[in-house]
């Protein structure tokens, strides 16, 4: 399904990703947002300061504990 213009709003979103086995979440992200898919589409400048902020070693704002399971 190919998302147009007019079904794209802009929203704050929650990023998140696996690095070396540890799940970082970064909230309030802007992001363009296809309201038929769910897609997320991100501007140049917002991937880029999420890189930075991924790969830079800040203290978060809290740390979450969160439950694994395996698929068996």
């Amino acid at each position: 399904m190919i998302c147009r213009k007019e079904t794209m709003v802009e929203q704050k979103v929650t990023y998140t990703l696996e690095v070396n086995g540890k799940f970082i979440i970064i909230e309030n992200v802007p992001a363009r947002v296809c309201l038929k898919t769910g897609e997320r589409f991100f501007s140049h400048e917002t991937g880029e300061r999420l890189q930075k902020m991924i790969w830079e070693d800040r203290k978060p704002i809290r740390v979450i504990e969160t439950p694994i399971f395996e698929f068996a």
